[in-house]
């Protein structure tokens, strides 16, 4: 029997466990990234073990997320994690220099090497053919340090396209359409191979929107061969040098197929509030639209872009939408500019935002109150825009260009020709935003800058053989770390002060809830199906912890958060029955008994001394599982030198 793309990678990484199915698999990895949001933590999680320089093949820190500066707080962080990336020996991509998984793929992925990034959406570099991941903090930490990157061995996905895609239908349709057939949950425990004929008429960056949406799935990655046109896009960056064929092998084994034909497809949406709520662009023509934002790691390619300015030339914005532009990367943005499809854009009446997320995670140009905005992002979580109800549709860029002109949800079709446009044979080039680290002698005498608003990283405490609290918020299914620690622009400058970041937690579901878990001291949470899906930030695991939260109870967990919870020595435990979730209320007292035994045999007990009733609970943890929750947390644990 032969090996996926992904199987290959893997086996050629693994250091620890089997390849089966469920089973946990200890990865070697190559590359690292961290973005300004989650960086920080990982950083000083990073100087918590003691490490003189990382020893990755390559790690960089990006300053794309907290790029909105109000007050001290966000300049301090990346002042902070400039200095200590070049202590340590990390690369530091510039504020402006673009978003970490745009750049990422222009100048540093490579087909065929291990890479996981405190983002979730880090599986873009699937796009080259890289077995790209996203993580928490404290396990790219972890990889930094020089130790193995755990998950459970997925289960393999294909998905097979023929044809050719119609004119006015892009990647982002492709996206939509599996998100359609598959759902936000879909995908979990799985990586999705893409194949067939039809890849071949997709580009690397149309790739890339696919491996970055792959993310609302659930997926573990998502993955494309590494072949003709992934050369040509790496000669194109001036890397030739960094192409390895890869492919499956013919008599490889999957455990579900899915067919989409290209040429079939049309112009969708997702509507409010989730990726999978996809209905076609067409029968949403009724919707007026406020505002109008293109970019995100999504969609802020050269591609996209140039594809932007061309439906936009000649024409004007309607008069009720305000349009951003939010270039995915200062070479794209040059680019755009030395061609003059960026005068088009301004000529248009959008305003032109910097090389960084934005938008996308409510950094700026929130919707108006009630607003209905179409966004080329992959996410339209309640509140993720920065204004609690909006309506946020996600759509392609030509979608959104089209919407912007006629001011209501348009199919693009409506536009007449299609406009085609054609990338350079090669980028401009220019690594002068990405600062080298400090030579290893060098490095000794550079000074890491604190600012005040950077605290300790808190720890976690050993864990017990009994929790009793009470069930201090019980939530429904599909919460997003968007609901647990919302982002924004006046929540994110507080990411390295989790004092103050825990004011807000779980502040959209219920704006009691911090000073409630502050009064309880210890707590339990319940939650739904799902529980935890979207961002890979740790911080949805780490103020929790900090506020009290020994254990959160739902009917299943999405992967990283996971992942997360154990990290900081939270037991994640699912019902046996998901009907007991219904048995349970907001305010009873619970005890889980017998804990250390359940660790070994994977069965719990709880019981409501309120109502007096028990409900069997599972956790299946692997042995470094129980220790990292013994120790009461993964940092404690790799102190101890079991990493």
């Amino acid at each position: 029997m032969g090996y996926t793309i992904a199987q290959k990678i893997i086996k050629a990484h693994l250091v620890s466990g089997e390849m089966t199915p469920g089973a946990e698999i200890g990865l070697r990895i190559d590359q690292t990234l961290t973005q300004d949001a989650t960086g920080t933590m990982a950083y000083l999680a990073l100087e918590a073990m003691d490490v003189p320089r990382v020893r990755t093949e390559l790690s960089v820190a990006y300053i794309d997320h907290n790029t909105l500066q109000c007050g001290f707080e966000n300049a301090d962080d990346h002042r902070f994690i400039q200095t200590v990336a070049r202590k340590y020996g990390v690369r530091f991509s510039r504020p402006g220099n673009g978003i970490c998984h745009q750049v990422h793929l222009e100048r540093f992925g490579k087909p065929g090497k291990t890479l996981i990034g405190s983002d979730s959406h880090t599986p873009t570099g699937g796009a080259l053919g890289m077995l790209a991941m996203g993580a928490g903090g404290m396990d790219v930490a972890v990889a930094m340090a020089g130790g193995a990157y755990y998950i459970n061995m997925p289960r393999m996905f294909k998905v097979n396209l023929t044809g050719k895609l119609p004119p006015w239908v892009s990647a982002k349709d492709i996206s939509l359409e599996i998100l359609r057939i598959l759902s936000v949950r879909g995908g979990r425990g799985a990586i999705i191979e893409w194949g067939g004929e039809g890849i071949q008429t997709l580009s690397v960056p149309e790739r890339a929107t696919i491996t970055n949406m792959g993310t609302e799935l659930g997926a573990t990655t998502s993955i494309f061969p590494a072949d003709e046109v992934t050369r040509e896009f790496l000669r194109a960056q001036g890397r030739e040098e960094d192409f390895t064929p890869l492919a499956s092998d013919p008599d490889a084994v999957y455990d579900r197929v899915i067919d989409i034909d290209l040429s079939a497809l049309e112009p969708l949406c997702a509507c409010p509030h989730s990726p999978d709520n996809v209905k076609a662009a067409r029968e949403l023509e009724d919707v007026r639209v406020d505002q109008v934002c293109v970019g995100s790691c999504t969609n802020s390619s050269l591609r996209d872009l140039l594809r932007v300015a061309a439906i936009l030339k000649g024409r004007t914005v309607a008069p009720t939408v305000s349009l951003s532009i939010s270039p995915g990367s200062r070479q794209v943005l040059q680019m755009l500019s030395a061609c003059g499809a960026l005068a088009d854009i301004l000529a248009s009446g959008a305003r032109v935002l910097e090389c960084a997320c934005g938008p996308c995670i409510g950094m700026g140009f929130s919707p108006n109150s009630g607003g209905v905005s179409v966004r080329t992002f992959n996410r339209n979580f309640e509140g993720r825009s920065g204004t609690r109800d909006a309506q946020v549709y996600l759509a392609s860029p030509e979608v959104a260009a089209a919407s912007a002109i006629l001011g209501h949800i348009a199919d693009p079709r409506t536009l007449g020709e299609y406009p085609e446009v054609q990338l350079p044979d090669r980028f401009t080039i220019d690594d002068s935003g990405v600062l080298l680290p400090a030579d290893p002698e060098e490095a000794k005498s550079v000074e890491v800058v604190r600012g005040p608003n950077i605290r300790p990283m808190p720890l976690g405490e050993p864990l017990k053989d009994e929790i009793s609290a009470p069930l201090t918020l019980k939530v429904g299914d599909n919460i997003t770390t968007d609901h647990i620690m919302p982002a924004g622009a006046k929540i994110l400058p507080y990411r390295s002060n989790v004092p103050k970041l825990s004011e807000f937690c779980f502040t959209v579901c219920d704006e009691t809830f911090p000073q409630r878990a502050k009064a309880a001291g210890r707590s339990i949470i319940v939650g739904g199906a799902n529980y935890g899906q979207g961002s890979s930030r740790e911080h949805a695991a780490l103020v929790p912890m900090y506020l009290g939260v020994r254990a959160v109870v739902a009917k299943s967990f999405a992967r990283i958060h996971a992942a997360n919870l154990i990290n900081y020595g939270i037991l994640p435990l699912t019902f046996v029955n998901a009907g007991d979730y219904d048995r349970l209320a907001q305010g009873d007292n619970l005890t889980i008994s017998g804990i250390f035994a359940g660790l070994e045999s994977g069965k719990f007990t709880l019981t409501d001394k309120t109502t007096g009733e028990t409900f069997a609970l599972a956790c299946e943890l692997s042995p470094r599982q129980r220790e990292i929750l013994r120790n009461g947390g993964l940092l404690a644990y790799t102190k101890e030198g079991k990493q």
